[in-house]
């Protein structure tokens, strides 16, 4: 069954005593991406939002420049999973058929399947300028995720990605298993609706690993904030692409690690004096 959540039947111990109840969990289902009748990845995901997944997981990986570049795309619900079929224009199919992949993505995988270091580590697209923000809308921006989180707030178990802007706040997010599919399909939400994300920030509620850099870059946006920390890699990835990279974003505060002058008033005092 294809759904988001599931109600599991579980034998409760608390204080050395036994009861049974049950509990909404997050389902797991295998996402199959073909394109032109070839499969490119198998990823375990949440069975939601798969029209933009699919499409943010074509842009991310570089597979399309634009939505426009899919002529079809099919959800088509098997017994055993599900497969998001794709036809493409025959000179990106061709070009795809030399770099497909060929083994399953586990949940949370986000380069999953690669045949070479370069790949994994390949140059993220380099953004514009875009915009500016202050302490208080990066703080009130993560502070707004939690209330949108409907899968999560049933089951505590899952990701989101998010995109906020001045004008309208939080315009997108997508909840997913796996929090590289969950910047997947905000990134295909983002595609679909025509939105220019140079104008604001992609925010995660996980920690930011190069390919999240690699995903956020693609999708355009200067400014990414997480409420983990980054790696090493992912810092340097950032300072490459452009991008200012924000992370242990959390109610008191937050750490800028690259390009800081998009964040303005950034003196530690001011930030104090914004949050109390």
């Amino acid at each position: 069954m294809h759904v988001p959540v599931q109600a599991i039947d579980r034998e409760i111990w608390r204080d050395g005593v036994a009861s049974e109840g049950t509990r909404l969990i997050p389902e797991e289902t295998p996402l199959a991406l073909t394109y032109n009748g070839g499969t490119y990845a198998v990823m375990m995901g949440t069975p939601q939002n798969l029209e933009d997944f699919a499409v943010g997981f074509s842009l991310d990986e570089g597979i399309i420049k634009s939505v426009d570049d899919i002529k079809s795309l099919e959800v088509v619900r098997l017994d055993d999973g599900i497969e998001l079929r794709m036809w493409l224009a025959s000179e990106d199919g061709a070009r795809i058929s030399e770099r497909r992949r060929h083994i399953a993505g586990p949940t949370g995988c986000g380069i999953c399947g690669i045949d070479s270091i370069a790949e994994a580590i390949r140059p993220a697209a380099v953004v514009p300028q875009g915009t500016s923000f202050t302490p208080q809308q990066i703080m009130t921006a993560m502070q707004a995720i939690a209330p949108l989180q409907a899968i999560n707030m049933q089951t505590r178990a899952v990701h989101a990605a998010a995109f906020w802007s001045p004008s309208s706040g939080i315009a997108a997010l997508r909840e997913d298993v796996g929090r590289h599919n969950a910047l997947d399909k905000l990134a295909g939400s983002l595609a679909r609706s025509r939105t220019n994300a140079s104008g604001g920030m992609v925010l995660l509620t996980s920690r930011v690993s190069v390919e999240m850099v690699q995903k956020t870059a693609a999708i355009g946006a200067p400014v990414l904030v997480a409420v983990s920390a980054p790696t090493a890699l992912a810092v340097r990835t950032a300072e490459a692409a452009g991008i200012t990279l924000i992370a242990i974003a959390r109610s008191d505060g937050f750490e800028v690690f690259t390009h800081q002058g998009r964040v303005t008033a950034l003196r530690a005092r001011e930030i104090i004096d914004v949050v109390a």
